[in-house]
């Protein structure tokens, strides 16, 4: 039941990403400044680090990162896997400034999504579960999603954005 949640929570932010894809597309990249200066290469910048945020927040990478921490019960590796995605994010808050809109909603809808999904795998967890127990539980889940995952979709725009910049 819970997985059938969070696969439909899922589905629903993918979808919302999908349409911030496609709405990204239509928009025009805008002209420079009448002074001549350009924040492309801020921008470009900004782009990168949204795009190596978006690794770094992936189940897989912040479980990678995680399980160097032994001996920790399933609720101690859920707290350090949510507090990672939140440090990561912090981290990159000011990048926000430098990017459209639609790819700074699709990051932050990315982070969220991954932390409802460790917390909903986490509270289905036994008491006696260990960290290792729910990382593997994550990483069986992850495997299992379809091709089109909203990890994929945010990296897709924001790779989308930058290159319409580069032009």
């Amino acid at each position: 039941m819970i997985t059938l949640l969070i696969a439909v929570v899922a589905l629903l932010i993918s979808f919302y990403c999908f349409y911030t894809v496609m709405t990204l597309r239509k928009k025009q990249p805008a002209a420079p400044e009448a002074d001549g200066f350009t924040a492309r290469p801020l921008q470009l910048q900004a782009y990168e680090r949204l795009v190596m945020l978006a690794e770094r927040i992936s189940i897989p990478s912040i479980i990678g990162r995680a399980n160097q921490q032994q001996g920790l019960s399933a609720r101690q590796m859920q707290i350090l896997l949510i507090e990672s995605i939140k440090q990561e994010f912090e981290y990159n808050a000011t990048q926000q400034i430098y990017v459209s809109p639609a790819a700074w909603g699709a990051v932050k809808n990315l982070k969220d999504q991954n932390q409802l999904i460790i917390n909903q795998i986490g509270s289905a967890m036994p008491p006696e579960a260990s960290g290792t127990d729910l990382n593997r539980t994550l990483l069986e889940y992850t495997m299992t999603q379809s091709k089109g995952t909203l990890h994929e979709v945010v990296l897709e725009a924001l790779n989308y954005e930058a290159k319409k910049i580069m032009k």
